[in-house]
C-alpha cells in the first residue's frame, strides 16, 4: 500500500480508468458479436444498422486511445466488407 498521498490518489484515478476502459472495450465486444450474428442470419437491414453503431463505437475508443487505430482501421474495413457481399 503507498504511503505518500499522491501516490494513494493516483492508484484510486488508475482504478477508475481501467474501469472505465473495460466498460468501453466490453462494449465493443457486444457490438462485434451483433455484427456477427446478423451477418449468420443474412439480414442486410440488421447488418447496416449494427455496423453503423459498432464503427461509431469503435471511432470513439480511438479518439480516446482505448483501442489502436490500426485495429480501429482493420476492423471498420471487415465491417465494409461485410456491407459490401
Amino acid at each position: 500500500m503507498a504511503n505518500i498521498k499522491s501516490a494513494v490518489k493516483n492508484i484510486r484515478k488508475t482504478q477508475t480508468r481501467a474501469m472505465r476502459n473495460k466498460q468501453i472495450k466490453s462494449r465493443l465486444k457486444t457490438f462485434s458479436k451483433k455484427v456477427d450474428a446478423a451477418n449468420a442470419a443474412g439480414d442486410k437491414d440488421v447488418l447496416a444498422s449494427a455496423s453503423r453503431d459498432f464503427i461509431s463505437a469503435l471511432d470513439k475508443a480511438a479518439k480516446k486511445g482505448i483501442v489502436h487505430s490500426n485495429k480501429v482501421a482493420r476492423l471498420k474495413t471487415r465491417c465494409a466488407q461485410l456491407l459490401a457481399e
